[in-house]
């Protein structure tokens, strides 16, 4: 028993003016996925040390490494002209008001259970990125896939 190849129809699998503008975009997502790896490996790190006096050493160097792959991350999404800033500024807002108060939750959770100073002040720069990058990252997903208007 033999079955016809089916024929992909005309334009199937060449890219849209979307796909061609993937091009020029600089690497947002890689940079802000690495912004949050070094964030999270922060807390793990001083997570592990719970129970005895952490040191900050290794989690302040992985947080200015973090605030410094945001600050490039800022630098070259600004660098973007062609992009549906609308959509972006419109989702990035939303998603720094929810993660706002996520992050807000988590801040009062500290204070609360009356975290050492230094400790809170980590925590405390640690949940800004994550509060700004998260949202850059929802932002930069959808932006990237709408479509631009030229006029």
């Amino acid at each position: 028993m033999t079955t016809a190849a089916a024929t992909p129809p005309p334009g199937f699998g060449e890219p849209d003016t979307e796909d061609l503008r993937q091009a020029d975009l600089p690497p947002v997502m890689p940079i802000a996925i690495g912004t949050l790896v070094l964030i999270v490996s922060g807390g793990i790190l001083v997570a592990a040390q719970y129970g005895r006096s952490p040191n900050l050493t290794l989690p302040t160097v992985l947080l200015g490494a973090a605030a410094l792959l945001l600050a490039v991350n800022a630098v070259l999404l600004s660098r973007v002209k062609v992009f549906a800033w609308p959509v972006f500024f419109r989702v990035f807002g939303w998603g720094l008001l929810a993660y706002g108060v996520i992050t807000g939750i988590l801040e009062f959770v500290f204070v609360f259970d009356h975290t050492p100073a230094r400790l809170l002040t980590l925590f405390s720069a640690m949940l800004l990125l994550f509060a700004i990058d998260v949202p850059l990252m929802l932002a930069y997903s959808v932006g990237r896939w709408q479509p631009v208007d030229t006029d």
